[in-house]
């Protein structure tokens, strides 16, 4: 059952959840109940469920398990940067292997955790990257620095392909000003209300900020941008 707790629009975190392990997914659900700060706006079992959820009012975190009965979360990870821009997505996952976890990253998810730990937990990660942060489990994020250690995927020669790759990309001011806001970590919806615009203004404005900055995540965009100039180091 989805929650009716009553809070200030601003104080509350809306939750999306993609996951069909009954048990952990109960879990998650009331460990979000009982968490002031949250609301569980919608809950998919399935891939194809996950989907047509994209289709209703973004959420402010989408928490997406890999192992769906139908298909990979990935398409829904994907899908999400695409109809739900503003979105915060994490995925929550018992896949460890780098190819999940780099598929995952480069769809659009910001963090990565494992299943190694209470729901609790998973809910003080959720705050962690609602507020801008990219939460990531220590194993993952081992297997990534150690991705980069390779000759073949140094960070030197990503930066370098970069460089070669891209030129700086051209921002109206009003895409600037969401850029910023999005740093500071305000949601989509308080974006809206700073703006004076229209909630689904503000979302063409992100789509369009990734387009030209191709990246496909808020961190992406955050990291590129700062990496252009456009953005305060």
């Amino acid at each position: 059952m989805l929650s009716n707790k009553s809070h200030p629009e601003r104080s509350v975190i809306h939750v999306a959840l993609v996951e069909d392990d009954v048990n952990f997914q109960n879990a998650l659900m009331a460990a979000i109940e009982t968490a002031p700060d949250m609301m569980l706006q919608s809950v998919a079992s399935t891939r194809a469920q996950g989907l047509r959820m994209l289709d209703n009012t973004p959420a402010d975190v989408l928490v997406v398990d890999l192992g769906l009965p139908d298909g990979s979360g990935i398409d829904v990870v994907r899908e999400a940067q695409v109809q739900w821009p503003g979105c915060n997505i994490m995925v929550s996952t018992t896949f460890g292997d780098e190819s999940h976890v780099m598929q995952s990253i480069e769809a659009g998810a910001s963090g990565y955790l494992l299943k190694d730990s209470a729901p609790e937990k998973l809910v003080f990660e959720i705050r962690s990257l609602h507020a801008g942060g990219s939460p990531i489990s220590p194993l993952i994020a081992r297997q990534i620095l150690m991705r980069f250690r390779r000759p073949d995927h140094s960070a030197t020669a990503f930066v370098e392909r970069s460089d070669a790759s891209k030129q700086c990309a051209a921002l109206s001011a009003r895409e600037r000003e969401v850029l910023e806001y999005i740093t500071k970590g305000f949601t989509a919806n308080e974006i809206a209300g700073l703006m004076r615009v229209s909630h689904h203004t503000v979302l063409t404005y992100v789509r369009r900020i990734y387009a030209k900055l191709e990246v496909n995540s808020k961190a992406e965009a955050i990291y590129e941008a700062r990496h252009q100039g456009l953005l305060e180091k």
